[in-house]
């Protein structure tokens, strides 16, 4: 072989060694940030380690969940806000661990990119550590992978992977739901991470930019507004499991909305009866239904329109629960009952205020 050849290198096919260490050192401080009971380790070896004795618990059954973000990443692409989205991340993990009554313990998350940028990366990282300390869980680990021609230009993708547990008898929801049996509404923070195709749909239709100030969200740019971070119950929720023992199971709604994510939580011989008279519908739920021309019925199968989470609770109970939500923070309301069943797992009852 010619000692004057040029052999190629990792980065001559657009892989960034350098960029990658980078970013690791950049996000240390993020991860040490996340630190809790049973988690004190630093990011680089080849798994992360946590110590569930550590975390107090005694005879644990863990409960495991992963979600990504869905096509509100392209908004974060498109405008080049990316100090939020892993906020979502976490929320679309946590919360869906928190509805069956377990406290997330760690997360690790997936970071796919066509080029690696050490900056957004951060930026991004940032708001998953941001979701973590949140949620009360730790960032243990995860994966960065630069993989130039399978992305687009600035094109990324991220998924996240949540553990947590609960001790072993305390898991949602409860086998004792009644008829009579009340729903608490907890609000979204608004659109949260589902829909968002149909979202980027009518954003098209309507003829504004990300940059173009929100027509439903003062002094904000529609890009800030929609990206507003979905909201994480997980810490409000555990202290009213714990503080009323009067939970008796959660629905987070997500992709499906009320119609498919209500009725998993309960008996198939229960309904929801959902006043929608009594759920305050914030704006942006408005816009998108006027602007796109969507029906109430395809709304509520769409988004979650103001309700982030619903907590069924025993009727005497219903007060204290939703006290306690509120004094964590919560905005709650009694937004229906259980019923038996009869035409559907969701009976209707007064009308969307879109």
């Amino acid at each position: 072989m010619s000692g004057n050849s040029k052999g190629l290198t990792y980065a001559d096919s657009g892989v960034d060694i350098d960029a990658g260490n980078e970013l690791v050192q950049r996000i240390k401080p993020l991860v040490r940030s996340t630190r809790r009971p049973g988690a004190d380790g630093e990011i680089g070896g080849f798994g992360g380690l946590f110590d569930l004795k550590a975390a107090g618990f005694s005879d644990p059954v863990l409960v495991a969940a992963n979600d990504g973000v869905g096509t509100k990443l392209k908004i974060a692409i498109e405008s080049d806000r990316h100090n939020t989205i892993g906020i979502d991340l976490v929320a679309m993990c946590v919360n869906d661990l928190v509805v069956q009554g377990a406290e997330p313990l760690f997360f690790l998350d997936y970071f796919a990119t066509g080029r690696l940028d050490p900056r957004q990366g951060e930026s991004i990282v940032a708001g998953i550590a941001k979701g973590c300390r949140l949620s009360g869980c730790a960032l243990i680990g995860g994966e960065t992978a630069e993989m130039p021609g399978m992305y687009h230009g600035n094109d990324y993708d991220l998924a996240g992977f949540a553990v947590g547990a609960a001790e072993r008898g305390q898991l949602l929801p409860t086998d004792d739901i009644v008829e009579g049996d009340v729903l608490l509404g907890l609000a979204s923070s608004g659109v949260h991470s589902n829909g968002f195709s149909l979202v980027r749909k009518i954003v098209e239709r309507s003829g504004l930019g990300w940059t173009d100030t929100s027509p439903f969200a003062d002094g904000m740019s529609l890009a800030e507004a929609l990206l507003e971070p979905t909201r994480i119950y997980v810490k409000s929720i555990l202290k009213a499991i714990r503080g009323t023992h009067g939970v008796k199971a959660l629905a987070h709604i997500t992709g499906g909305g009320f119609p498919e994510n209500i009725p998993r939580v309960f008996p198939k011989d229960f309904a929801a009866e959902l006043n929608l008279d009594a759920i305050d519908v914030p704006p942006v739920f408005s816009w998108l239904a006027s602007t796109g021309g969507i029906q109430p019925e395809e709304m509520m199968r769409t988004f979650n329109c103001g309700i982030g989470m619903i907590a069924v609770v025993a009727a005497g109970q219903a007060a204290q629960v939703a006290a306690v939500l509120q004094e964590a923070g919560e905005a709650v309301t009694p937004i229906g009952q259980i019923v038996p069943r009869r035409d559907g797992g969701v009976v209707y009852r007064g009308s969307l205020a879109l």
